[in-house]
């Protein structure tokens, strides 16, 4: 019998494994043994899921829920889990329309249902989600010919993945079949229904809420809180997307086909601004506002919406003063440490909070106030003998990940802030499975970012966004409901443009490395949006933050 040699780095071992084993097999066979099941492996650095054949020589590394490939491939397959019940439940005219992350969970809405969304057939859907998870139905990876793929989607009524695929330049496709229910999603499945013990399933606004386990505890299901503001923003967003006739990808490249993607990059810029300017009308509208505190996740745009807000402001007649909280950090040696004994420049701590209340309050007050500058290579705060001193018309627009965080300002009133939250809700989808998640749209974006600007690679950036999403969880998102405004900083066109830069920085990671599988997933994930090309989007874009060319300085 041929065999092959495998390097096992959960065993810390070499093996040699029969030709053709699968991973499920390895696992069985050598007792590798787990905390925590095992969903799927790194084989050479590509995620693979365990039904994969070993037919070459390969470094292999089992992961489970809690690594970022786990988790996704959980969420994933609880998609197609509620796409089965969807289709074994209601007539083939329904569609599971999954819409986006909201309160540790995905939105979702049932189109084209004859019936009112009750708890009772909530609690019907959720049962028979159980039943199949009782079953432990195997999730088949088939692959065929991609006309073969598209006519399987023409027969299921997957409309929306007809128009991705009908224009796809590979011979062969990867579907998932679930028993009788066929799907495509862009990555792997777990082995079968029997993972997936634990979710959650609940009425939502208009519709449901499939419920996600915790990242940090797989037996937990966060807490549902209702979001008004953050909802809101995205219903609008969304419902935007479909009145352009763009709420998927393939709208999107059939528009870059027919030439026509300009009219929709200005029509989109004109939406973003026409929003940017509202919040400024209220601004005015509410008087006494002395102070604006945007805050944001990274790559949300926070610098550029404070620039384009200024703008806006200004033509009320304000005088804006544009302040970063990042200039208050303190001294590099008081910097506080995270478990790991590295600098937390994410923390609340890391600001010079006496400082920077007293220079608020002293500028509230009327008095000319010398501001620092953080000189980040240095880690010291630099006075260069920039001063300033508000007059009447004076507005402080102040962008920093803490500005929603009452202790941030806890010394200056709370009737003279006006608080913004923004991120990129990205509005447009995949498909009706497939919503895009607005972290991977941040982190395309930071990835252009960082090599434009700040000289770092994709490697460099993949492997500190774990720390930078924990960071956010902590810091940033318990806050997001304090805002008094929201504004979604993602413009509809801005993947297909980004992708243009984004291909090659991540064409870059070598394979050795671990972060080559997160570097092949956003590849896949940008193969499947359109270029447009970088003359095409106005100089005030938010998007020249990241790409360059803005009009703006920075």
């Amino acid at each position: 019998m041929q065999t092959i040699p495998v390097l096992c780095r959960n065993l810390k071992a070499e093996l040699q494994v029969p030709y053709g084993t699968t991973l499920l097999e390895l696992i069985k066979n050598e007792d590798i043994k787990s905390e925590n099941v095992f969903l799927g492996a790194l084989v050479n650095n590509k995620v693979r899921d365990l039904t994969y054949q070993i037919h070459k020589p390969a470094v292999i590394e089992f992961f489970d829920y809690y690594s970022t490939y786990g988790h996704n491939m959980y969420v994933r397959s609880l998609y197609f889990l509620l796409c089965k019940t969807v289709h074994d439940l209601f007539p083939l005219k329904v569609k599971l329309h999954i819409k986006h992350s909201i309160s540790g969970g995905r939105f979702c809405r049932l189109e084209q249902m004859d019936e009112p969304i009750t708890e009772e057939l909530v609690k019907r859907m959720k049962h028979h989600m159980v039943s199949l998870v009782e079953r432990d139905i195997p999730f088949e990876r088939v692959g065929m010919l991609t006309p073969d793929a598209i006519r399987t989607f023409q027969e299921y009524g997957l409309e929306d993945k007809y128009e991705l695929f009908k224009n796809r330049d590979r011979i062969y496709t990867s579907v998932y079949k679930l028993e009788n229910t066929v799907n495509y999603y862009y990555g792997f499945m777990v082995p079968s229904t029997g993972y997936l013990k634990m979710f959650g399933l609940e009425p939502y606004e208009d519709g449901i809420l499939l419920k996600i386990p915790s990242s940090k505890n797989i037996n937990v299901l966060p807490k549902t809180r209702r979001m008004p503001k953050l909802f809101s923003v995205y219903r609008e967003n969304k419902q935007w997307a479909e009145e352009l006739g763009i709420p998927h990808v393939s709208d999107l490249n059939r528009l870059i086909d027919e030439d026509k993607v300009q009219d929709m990059i200005l029509v989109a810029e004109a939406f973003q601004e026409k929003r940017i300017a509202a919040v400024a009308d209220n601004i005015y509208n509410r008087g006494g506002v002395k102070m604006v505190l945007i805050s944001g996740p990274s790559s949300s745009g926070k610098t550029t919406t404070c620039k384009r807000l200024s703008v806006q402001l200004a033509v009320h007649g304000y005088h804006p003063v544009q302040i970063s909280v990042d200039d208050f950090f303190v001294e590099r040696d008081e910097t506080p440490k995270d478990k790991n004994g590295k600098f937390d420049f994410e923390a609340l701590e890391a600001v010079d909070l006496p400082l920077f209340n007293r220079t608020l309050t002293d500028l509230i007050a009327g008095k000319r106030v010398e501001l620092p500058t953080f000189d980040f290579t240095r880690g010291t705060k630099v006075w260069n003998g920039k001063s300033i001193q508000l007059d009447d018309k004076s507005i402080m627009v102040i962008e920093g990940i803490h500005c929603l965080n009452p202790k941030l300002t806890e010394q200056v009133p709370d009737d003279v802030k006006f608080k913004i939250f923004v991120s990129a809700l990205t509005s447009i989808s995949i498909d009706r499975q497939n919503p895009i998640p607005t972290a991977d749209n941040r982190l395309i974006r930071r990835i252009v970012r960082d090599y434009n600007y700040r000289g770092y690679s994709a490697v460099e950036t993949l492997r500190r966004w774990r720390s930078v999403r924990n960071g956010e969880e902590k810091n940033i998102f318990p806050f997001q409901e304090n805002a008094d405004e929201m504004i979604n900083t993602s413009l509809i066109f801005e993947l297909g443009l980004l992708k243009t830069y984004a291909m090659s920085i991540l064409d870059a990671v070598p394979e050795s490395l671990p972060e080559y599988a997160e570097a092949v997933r956003l590849r896949k994930f940008l193969s499947y949006f359109k270029s447009i090309p970088e003359e095409k989007v106005p100089g005030t874009s938010i998007l020249r933050e990241f790409v360059g060319g803005s009009k703006f300085s920075y």
